[in-house]
């Protein structure tokens, strides 16, 4: 019997299809692994991505799973799409229609509107989420048709545009407005009336979409929810690094995972560098302060030469550990 393959450390992107929830889809990559004859990694993922939504969730392997908390506090941006006329109560298309409306906002309107929800605001959670109400999940008890007081919550939406309007170049191009439409902003042009539109928001943690889909239909003096919801990129991670199922599955078939893995440092492409020498890089494996270091106050990526060591803390010229990371040095 071969040796196993060794456990990998890294970032498995996976494009999320609408049906598969983040933890069926720990559990798949958990199986492509063993299956592909690779020592048994910790899995964990950066993000729940509710069943109904569909994109990026990046998976986290080995020693990456220690940043996994760091892409649940990372902004993530989704398109969506919101179509008026019906309320549900899960606010997607899975729920019970509670309330409806004949009212369909002009192009125009919706364009203008969406200034005002911009920056910091407050919303209500849905009564059909995950939080907790005295230990017990929310979706839990709105489904036993218990009365649910969700409490409101400030969260910061970056940016709110059109679909095709956004503010990443990279997204802004592979999203494209539809060919002909009235800029809404014309004073000369036709009334468009719109049964539904498609908007890309770039949010803080702790931001629901269907919510601020709710909030921006009521604004609009109509009623609508969520049909279409999908992440195009959570903390540094793009759509255009994830992966199929298909693909996962080549893994399972023995596919090189190098292929398709990014490495741990991919999770922290936000934050600078800050090179170690061998003696430096143990004194931070075992925990010990760097001290005069000519560097701003900050968090930063200590490495060796290519092989990452530990995020540190750096105040005063003095580093300290955030956290370490057990990896074998490159040349090894």
């Amino acid at each position: 019997m071969s040796a196993a393959k060794p456990a990998p450390n890294g970032w498995i992107v996976l494009d999320k299809p609408r049906g598969l929830g983040s933890t069926q889809a720990v559990g798949m990559v958990k199986r492509v692994l063993r299956q592909g004859g690779h020592a048994k990694p910790k899995v964990g993922h950066g993000g729940t991505l509710d069943p109904l939504a569909e994109g990026v969730l990046p998976i986290a392997l080995g020693e990456a799973t220690k940043l996994a908390g760091r892409m649940l506090d990372a902004s993530k941006i989704y398109d969506f799409t919101i179509q008026f006329g019906e309320e549900t109560d899960t606010l997607d298309t899975e729920g019970e229609v509670i309330q409806r409306s004949d009212r369909r906002p002009p192009m125009a309107a919706i364009a203008a509107v969406l200034e005002h929800f911009t920056g910091e605001i407050e919303q209500i959670p849905p009564k059909y989420s995950a939080l907790k109400i005295d230990g017990k999940r929310a979706y839990d008890l709105a489904r036993a048709g218990e009365e649910v007081d969700m409490k409101t919550r400030r969260v910061t939406i970056h940016s709110l545009t059109m679909a095709g309007e956004r503010e990443d170049p990279e997204l802004k191009s592979a999203f494209q407005t539809s060919a002909g439409r009235p800029d809404p902003y014309d004073v000369a042009a036709p009334l468009e009336l719109a049964d539904a539109v498609t908007l890309t928001a770039h949010v803080s943690k702790g931001t629901y979409i269907r919510s601020l889909a709710r909030d921006i239909a009521r604004a609009l003096g109509t009623v609508g929810h969520v049909t279409y919801l999908r992440r195009v990129k959570a903390g540094p991670f793009h759509e255009n690094q994830a992966i199929s199922l298909d693909k996962l599955e080549e893994i399972a078939k023995g596919a090189p995972l190098e292929h398709l893995l990014l490495p741990l440092e991919a999770g922290l492409d936000d934050i600078p560098a800050l090179s170690l020498d061998p003696d430096s890089a143990q004194a931070v494996r075992q925990g010990r302060v760097l001290s005069d270091l000519p560097h701003t106050d900050g968090l930063y990526f200590a490495k060796l030469e290519d092989t990452p060591v530990a995020l540190v803390e750096l105040i005063g010229g003095t580093a300290k550990v955030v956290r370490g990371f057990n990896l074998p040095d490159v040349a090894e």
